[in-house]
C-alpha cells in the first residue's frame, strides 16, 4: 500500500496536495472524518427540521438572504444555486488546478463544520481517484464570497451537469461519462450546494501551482546567475556570510549562502582574484538582496498556504444545531494580497535578470560584443534580449494588485472582495513568462562561459553549463535563436538545473541547501 493522507484530520501541505493531484499519495476518509461529517451533516438537519433560520439552508442567497425557503424547497434550493451561479467565462484553467481544487475542497469539508453529506463527499474523492476532472473556467471569481462561479461549475459534475476531462484527458459531458460508468448523479440535501461553492479553493489552488513554480524559479535563477557572474568575471566576495549576518534577512542569507557554496572550486574566480575591477554592477553584486527579497515573498506566500490548506472556508460554519456562525472564512484576502506580493517578486527576478543579459553583450570584462567573435554580417545574440525586455515589461503591466481593488456585488451585499483570482492567475502568467527570461539569460550565460575556456568553474556550474551543451551547441555564427530559447525554457522549467546541482553538492559534499532549508522547502 502506497502513501495515505487522511482528509480532515492530517496535515496539508502544498507537496501533499501536489502528490494527491499526481496519484503519488491516496486520499482517504477515515472513521473519525467520516463521524464528523455525519454529525454536521445531522445538525443541519436538525435546524432544517426545527425550522430555524439559518441563512442558505433555508433562506435565498446574498441578497436574497431573508428570503425564507420551504422545508420541501431546500434540497431544490441547493440543485439551483450550482446551475445559477455556473456563469465562469474565458479558457478552462488547467486538468491539474482544477484537481487540485477537488482535493482542497474535500479537505475543508471533512473537517466537519460545512454540513455536507457523506456521500457527496465520497462521490468528490471518486472523481479524484478515477482522474474525471471537471472543467472550470477562468474568469468570473471575485473572490468573496468564495470563488462562487468556477466552484459551481466544479461542482456542476455532482447533479449531472457540466463537462469533465474523462480518464483519457478528453474532453466531454459529464452527464455522458456518468452514464458510461454506470454513476447516477446526486441529490444535494440541505445546505450541500452552499457549502460546496463558498470557499476559497480557486485561488488556493492558483496559490498551490505558485508555491511550487516561484521555488523553482528562485533556485534556477540563483544556479543561472552564478554562471552569468562566472561568464562576466565577476565577484564572490559579496556572498560572504560575514556581510549577511549584519543584515540578516532570510532569504539574503540563504541566497548568499548558496551562491558562495555553488561558485567554490572555480578557477575563473581564481583567476582574477586580484584584479583591478573594484566592485560588480548590482545586478551580479546585489542578487542575495534582490533574489533574498523574492524568497521572503515566497516564504510568506507559502506560510499563508499552509493556513488556507487547512481551514474551513465556507459559510455559515455549523459548530452544532445550535450554533451556525455567518462570517467570512470565504474571503480571499489572505491570499490574495501574498499573491500579488509574489507577483511583483517572480517579476524583480525576471528584471534583474534581464539586467545581466544587457551586460552580457555590451562587449564588456573581456567577453565579445553581442556573445560572438564575429559580428557585423552575424548579430550573434543581440536580440534575444530584445525578448527578454519585452516580457520585463509584460510583467511589470501585470503587476498592479488586484488586491488593492473591490467592486461591490450582490446588490450591495457583498460591498467589498478580494478579487484574489485574479492575483492567483496573473502571478502564473508572470512566472511563465519569469522562464522565458530566464531561458533567454541561461543561453547567454552558457555562451559567456564558452569564452572562458580553458579556465573551469565549479563542480556546480561546470555540471549544468555540460547539461545545457548536451542540448545547445555553442553558436559561433547566426542561427534561429528561437529554437535554442526554446529547449533552454525546457531545461528551465522542467527543474533539470536544480536537480543536477543538488546532485553534485551531494556528490562534492558542498553545503548548497544553507541553515533555512526547513522554511525555503515547501
Amino acid at each position: 500500500m502506497g502513501k495515505i493522507f487522511k482528509y480532515g484530520i492530517d496535515h496539508l501541505t502544498v507537496s501533499i496536495a501536489l502528490d494527491i493531484a499526481r496519484g503519488k499519495i491516496s486520499g482517504v476518509l477515515n472513521n473519525t472524518a467520516k463521524d464528523k461529517v455525519l454529525k454536521s451533516q445531522a445538525s443541519v438537519q436538525e435546524i432544517v427540521d426545527k425550522g430555524d433560520v439559518v441563512y442558505g439552508v433555508n433562506t435565498g442567497f446574498g441578497p436574497l438572504c431573508t428570503t425564507i425557503i420551504s422545508e420541501k424547497d431546500t434540497s431544490t434550493l441547493q440543485h439551483k444555486i450550482l446551475q445559477s451561479h455556473s456563469v465562469g467565462v474565458g479558457n478552462a484553467i488547467p486538468k491539474e488546478i482544477s484537481k487540485i481544487m477537488l482535493i482542497t475542497k474535500v479537505h475543508a469539508l471533512a473537517q466537519g463544520f460545512s454540513g455536507i453529506a457523506l456521500t457527496t463527499l465520497e462521490r468528490i474523492i471518486w472523481h479524484i481517484e478515477k482522474d474525471i476532472v471537471p472543467m472550470v473556467p477562468e474568469k468570473g471569481s471575485v473572490g468573496a464570497s468564495g470563488d462562487l462561479a468556477p466552484l459551481s461549475h466544479l461542482f456542476l459534475p455532482l447533479i449531472g451537469l457540466g463537462e469533465v476531462y474523462d480518464e483519457k484527458g478528453n474532453k466531454a459531458l459529464a452527464s455522458d461519462v456518468l452514464h458510461r460508468l454506470g454513476v447516477k448523479s446526486l441529490q444535494l440535501g440541505p445546505k450541500e450546494g452552499l457549502a460546496l461553492i463558498n470557499g476559497t479553493q480557486f485561488i488556493l489552488a492558483h496559490a498551490v501551482k505558485v508555491v511550487e513554480k516561484l521555488a523553482n524559479a528562485l533556485d534556477t535563477a540563483d544556479i543561472i546567475g552564478a554562471m552569468s557572474l562566472e561568464g562576466l568575471m565577476g565577484s564572490a566576495r559579496p556572498f560572504e556570510s560575514a556581510l549577511h549576518q549584519i543584515r540578516p534577512y532570510k532569504g539574503t542569507q540563504h541566497v548568499a549562502s548558496r551562491l558562495h557554496h555553488m561558485l567554490q572550486g572555480s578557477e575563473i574566480l581564481d583567476s582574477h582574484h586580484d584584479c583591478d575591477r573594484v566592485q560588480d554592477p548590482y545586478s551580479l553584486r546585489c542578487m542575495p538582496q534582490v533574489h533574498g527579497a523574492s524568497r521572503n515573498a515566497w516564504l510568506h506566500l507559502k506560510e499563508m498556504v499552509e493556513v488556507e490548506l487547512n481551514s474551513v472556508t465556507d459559510n455559515p460554519i455549523i459548530l452544532d444545531a445550535e450554533n451556525a456562525i455567518s462570517g467570512g472564512n470565504f474571503h480571499g484576502q489572505p491570499l490574495a494580497i501574498p499573491l500579488d506580493y509574489a507577483g511583483v517578486a517572480a517579476s524583480e527576478l525576471g528584471n534583474i535578470a534581464d539586467r545581466r543579459n544587457y551586460m552580457m553583450i555590451e562587449g564588456r570584462f573581456g567577453l565579445p560584443k553581442l556573445l560572438m567573435a564575429d559580428v557585423g554580417l552575424n548579430s550573434g545574440f543581440m536580440i534575444p534580449q530584445y525578448t527578454s525586455a519585452a516580457l520585463v515589461t509584460e510583467n511589470k503591466t501585470l503587476c498592479f494588485p488586484a488586491s488593492a481593488d473591490s467592486v461591490p456585488t450582490s446588490l450591495g451585499q457583498e460591498d467589498h472582495v478580494s478579487m484574489g483570482s485574479v492575483s492567483g492567475r496573473k502571478t502564473l502568467q508572470i512566472i511563465g513568462n519569469l522562464e522565458q527570461i530566464q531561458a533567454v539569460e541561461l543561453l547567454y550565460a552558457a555562451q559567456a562561459l564558452d569564452f572562458r575556456r580553458p579556465l573551469k568553474s565549479s563542480p556546480i556550474i561546470e555540471a549544468t553549463h555540460a547539461y545545457v551543451r548536451e542540448r545547445v551547441a555553442h553558436a559561433d555564427e547566426d542561427r534561429v535563436l528561437a529554437y535554442d530559447i526554446e529547449a533552454m525554457h525546457d531545461i528551465v522549467q522542467s527543474g533539470a538545473l536544480v536537480h543536477i546541482a543538488e546532485e553534485v553538492a551531494k556528490k562534492e559534499k558542498i553545503n548548497l541547501e544553507g541553515d533555512f532549508k526547513a522554511e525555503f522547502t515547501y
